[in-house]
């Protein structure tokens, strides 16, 4: 194997895909990158088992065939690379790189051992890559990180035709949020558990490209894979095989008051006060007419903050609890200046969701209407003392 290809291109390329290989592989050469040439074309792939990624540049090769190396290390060393073309060619046991003055030869690992790629499943339709990377950030943040519960760790996609609902929890937090797409089948269904931070890192990283096409496949038990595939990459997923939450029982249907908060004025004013707030100590929030005073701390061997902010608020006062970093992961996932609040109790969970800006009628005769409830974010509160 031969080829020239620019710094840039190459280092990219290796980079996204390093970023799938896993930091403790249960065999060696799962931390390899497999480098293929065919013809003019270079595909850099990263396997586990469980998440594969594949890129694809264009090479002037003289040489076709394909070579395993260390992963981590061709990425660490393409990354630092002088700005020239680079030449590699596989000889042997050895992949030797020579770009300007600089000269590398990697040992090679067994790519007879190296196990074959999953095919990308069917496509199942297509979604606007900006979209889709804010629709999954948004969720994400709420997915449990406790690996011995697999359904937490979780992202729900759900398709109905041409909606998208994507759904996470850990139990302390759910996260909702609906957009739309273009089913490649009008009337497709699904429903889908995919590992959050496989999806959130796919999801960033392929919005080099307009469109993410989505691709799905349902095997046996725990044999699903979802694929993603942009511009010149692609990435798959092993489903998980686990029941998620009933999510949709959760979700209050009414409340007894809401507050509007300005999300700038507000989420600094939570970062604030929670500075004193010991970890698993709750940031208070008193709603009344007008504004909402928070505070945090309180007991004689620790410090105390309080700071008030103008809100519109509608209904009885209230008293509230939160967990201030899930606050504030929930005021900087709604992407808008301003945001709504409903409760229906001082020990129920409130909801968070964006309030749009009005838009001119230029702005409203150019994008679509924004689907009501786009995006809820449930938190539960947590009991204040006394």
């Amino acid at each position: 194997m031969k080829f020239r290809v620019a710094r840039e291109v190459l280092a990219d390329a290796v980079a996204w895909t390093a970023r799938s290989l896993p930091p403790r592989p249960s065999v060696p050469v799962l931390a390899g990158i497999l480098l293929e040439v065919d013809g003019s074309q270079l595909s850099v792939s990263g396997f586990d088992y469980e998440v594969s990624a594949r890129a694809e540049v264009d090479v002037q090769a003289t040489e076709s065939g394909r070579v395993l190396v260390p992963g981590r290390l061709l990425a660490e060393i393409t990354r630092a690379l002088p700005p020239h073309p680079v030449d590699l060619t596989a000889e042997g046991p050895r992949l030797s790189i020579s770009c300007g003055n600089a000269r590398f030869s990697l040992p090679t690992l067994p790519v007879e051992d190296y196990p074959s790629l999953p095919a990308m499943p069917s496509s199942a339709g297509v979604v606007d890559s900006d979209v889709f990377a804010e629709a999954v950030g948004q969720v994400a943040v709420a997915a449990g990180r406790d690996d011995t519960l697999p359904m937490l760790t979780g992202v729900r996609l759900e398709i109905e035709d041409d909606l998208v609902t994507l759904a996470a929890t850990d139990r302390y937090r759910l996260a909702v949020r609906e957009f739309a797409w273009r089913p490649d089948t009008p009337g497709v269904t699904a429903a889908v558990l995919v590992p959050a931070r496989t999806l959130a890192d796919a999801a960033k990283t392929l919005t080099s490209g307009p469109e993410i096409t989505l691709s799905l496949s349902s095997g046996s038990s725990g044999e699903g894979i979802l694929g993603l595939s942009g511009k010149d990459r692609q990435t798959t997923t092993r489903l998980l095989d686990a029941e998620f939450v009933k999510y949709r029982a959760i979700m209050p249907n009414e409340s007894a008051s809401n507050a509007t908060l300005p999300v700038g004025l507000f989420t600094d004013a939570a970062k604030r006060v929670a500075l004193v707030a010991e970890r698993g100590t709750p940031l208070r929030c008193e709603f009344t007419p007008g504004q909402v005073t928070l505070r945090a701390g309180g007991t004689d061997d620790e410090g105390q903050a309080e700071e008030r902010c103008d809100v519109e608020f509608e209904g009885e006062p209230l008293t509230i609890g939160f967990n201030p970093t899930f606050l504030l992961d929930g005021l900087a996932a709604v992407h808008t200046p301003r945001a709504r609040m409903d409760f229906t109790s001082p020990l129920k969970p409130a909801v968070l969701s964006g309030v749009p800006e009005p838009a001119t009628d230029d702005e409203a005769a150019s994008r679509p209407a924004e689907r009501p409830g786009s995006y809820r974010y449930l938190i539960m509160p947590v009991r204040l003392p006394g």
